[in-house]
């Protein structure tokens, strides 16, 4: 069984005490939350990230009956500025300790690009970024080792770990069980492989397969802005999911997978979608 969620800011601009009861009632069981985005109305500090709060969202989530799928941190741990480095891998540090006290199994991230600005550059390519965000990356990893905790990266066309061949080098160079995958399909497009994606798709299974520990579900649209796609609801675009539903369906029982780019308008129908799909497929 796929547990079907929703990334929080996402959704209606209410009270988390108010959201949660909404997003039940669209079906959904789970959650992606961003403190920074979803709680907008206290701080996210460091300091701030008591085992109180913690404890109060734990007993929020479980009075709704919601997990909290992922603690999302999505800060650039390729910056070139070395203070900026240390107070965000604090934030990282931070972060995984508030989701071991959570009950939360998951912090996840991207994996940045070598710039202030976090946008794809040429650089994003080079063997000298991977080598430093592996660098930034390992001090992380073995906090979230003592917290017994899992920090996910997401691979993303446009940022350093571009493709699954980088993605299994990160994971294979750090070499922690605690260091996995969450598996976002429409991140690892763009207008040079779109047209190719179920190639692009079976080979990330395959090489990531084992290390997947969630999956996002977005689609997309073709623009003539930006880089060419355009993030939106599930079942909204071009995606056809049935591979993905398969492999999930085979490989990932009760995995977690929370929808991205909906609308408040559309959340409720797009994961109906996908739960159709799921239970659709035959493996």
């Amino acid at each position: 069984m796929l547990q079907l969620g929703l990334r929080l800011h996402d959704a209606e601009s209410l009270p988390m005490e108010e959201l949660l009861p909404e997003v039940k009632k669209k079906g959904y069981t789970c959650a992606h939350l961003a403190l920074s985005k979803a709680m907008k109305e206290y701080p996210c500090t460091p300091s701030a990230l008591t085992p109180g709060y913690a404890l109060y969202l734990r007993h929020l989530f479980e009075k709704n009956g919601m997990d909290i799928a992922v603690l999302g941190n999505y800060l650039n741990l390729a910056h070139p500025d070395e203070e900026v480095i240390r107070q965000s891998t604090e934030m990282y540090y931070a972060h995984i300790r508030f989701a071991s006290l959570l009950g939360c199994g998951m912090v996840g991230t991207e994996t940045g690009a070598p710039n202030p600005e976090y946008k794809f550059c040429p650089e994003c390519r080079t063997e000298k970024a991977l080598s430093a965000f592996i660098r930034r990356l390992k001090p992380i990893v073995r906090c979230a080792e003592q917290y017994g905790v899992i920090l996910a990266i997401e691979p993303v066309a446009r940022h350093i770990v571009w493709n699954a061949k980088r993605a299994r080098i990160v994971l294979d160079e750090i070499g922690s069980h605690n260091l996995q995958i969450l598996f976002d399909p429409v991140n690892l497009l763009d207008l040079d492989n779109v047209d190719h994606r179920d190639e692009v798709f079976a080979e990330a299974i395959e090489l990531l397969g084992s290390d997947i520990a969630m999956v996002h579900f977005k689609d997309f649209i073709r623009v003539q802005e930006g880089h060419g796609l355009k993030a939106v609801g599930a079942g909204t675009g071009e995606m056809d999911f049935t591979p993905i539903m398969k492999f999930i369906k085979q490989e990932k029982p009760f995995i977690f997978g929370t929808l991205e780019n909906t609308t408040p308008e559309n959340a409720e129908i797009c994961g109906r979608k996908m739960r159709q799909l799921y239970d659709s497929v035959t493996v």
